[in-house]
């Protein structure tokens, strides 16, 4: 049996196109088996309030800037039809809050008037100059490894220093776009670096999700998360279109089950070791 998708995006994201559905993404998840699925849309911030670590920091803006609110109006009413027209699965609602460690006050600000049932936390962009830049740019501008490393030492940062999310989101977002192409990176490279990811997630008792539009996680990194005191896995597509939601679920379960994890209490929890 499948595990929940516990990252999807719908119409609501910014980043999605016309294809995107929360009501299409649904009646696949159905159609595929899944028990669940979360509509973690992108809460993401091109302005910042003084109570903000980015204020402190001295950001001033963020590269590209096409970020845009949720409409949480719609939103919340979408999923309650969806909730309605599909019994049979269980629709969480929720947030992939990005670089929530350096938008604290304004990720509290939101959640207070739109509470969600799933928050994952997710590193997207680093800092350079006053100025937050995708990492997907870093790659190539400063060197695949420098950004790697500087790339896991920052999210040990967002790990200890914001406690909103439950999940951590795409650990390997940046293999996704690694110079060379991703068969190309170099992961063992990194095993110090991700043990330190690993260890402060384990240390506050949070999930790791394995994220099936990346790369797939080796059983290595998975043993890693593990060995470093790890007790919990989330499976997450981080779908944007209805026809990849539950994609690649059924070798993300081989992966995890190598590694030593297993279903937890029933099919709605997150996998135990």
């Amino acid at each position: 049996m499948l595990p929940p998708d516990n990252h999807v995006h719908s119409e609501f994201s910014w980043d999605t196109g016309p294809r995107a559905s929360m009501l299409r993404t649904c009646a696949e998840a159905v159609r595929v088996g899944l028990p669940a699925v979360a509509f973690t849309e992108h809460l993401d911030f091109t302005v910042w309030g003084a109570d903000d670590r980015a204020t402190t920091d001295g950001l001033t803006d963020r590269h590209p800037a096409n970020q845009r609110p949720i409409d949480v109006d719609i939103y919340a009413e979408t999923i309650w039809e969806c909730r309605d027209r599909f019994p049979e699965l269980r629709v969480w609602s929720g947030v992939e809050a990005g670089e929530p460690h350096l938008f604290a006050g304004s990720v509290a600000a939101h959640l207070k008037t739109s509470p969600v049932d799933r928050i994952l936390g997710s590193l997207h962009s680093l800092s350079v100059d006053g100025r937050l830049i995708g990492v997907n740019r870093m790659l190539t501008v400063a060197g695949g490894v420098p950004t790697m490393r500087r790339y896991l030492t920052e999210m040990v940062a967002m790990i200890e220093e914001s406690d909103v999310f439950q999940v951590l989101a795409h650990c390997d977002y940046p293999r996704r776009y690694w110079p060379g192409g991703r068969d190309r990176y170099p992961q063992a490279l990194f095993e110090a670096e991700y043990r330190d990811v690993f260890r402060a997630l384990a240390a506050g008792g949070r999930a790791l999700e394995v994220n099936t539009t990346s790369p797939l996680w080796s059983v290595d990194l998975v043993r890693w998360f593990r060995e470093e005191g790890g007790t919990a896995i989330s499976f997450g597509s981080d779908a944007h279109v209805p026809a990849n939601v539950g994609q690649r679920f059924e070798l993300a379960v081989a992966v995890v089950e190598a590694a030593g994890f297993r279903p937890g209490r029933d099919r709605l929890d997150f996998w135990r070791r």
